[in-house]
């Protein structure tokens, strides 16, 4: 509960710059999270490679 009152004590233009500050650190936090957990792993990127190569070589089979 303390915390509270020494926020409660801050001028409003600080208590502004520390819920920005929260709210910035929070933002980038998910967005790294979100890059790291998509760009992880090229499985998809390697299922549409060999796809392709499927899809050309059945292309090179079926033509004269």
């Amino acid at each position: 509960m303390s915390l509270f009152t020494r926020f409660s004590s801050l001028s409003p233009k600080t208590k502004n710059f520390v819920v920005a500050g929260g709210l910035t650190t929070f933002v980038f936090g998910v967005y790294y999270y979100t890059m790291r957990a998509v760009g992880g792993s090229d499985e998809l990127q390697i299922a549409i490679d060999k796809f392709e190569a499927q899809k050309h070589k059945n292309e090179a089979e079926s033509s004269p």
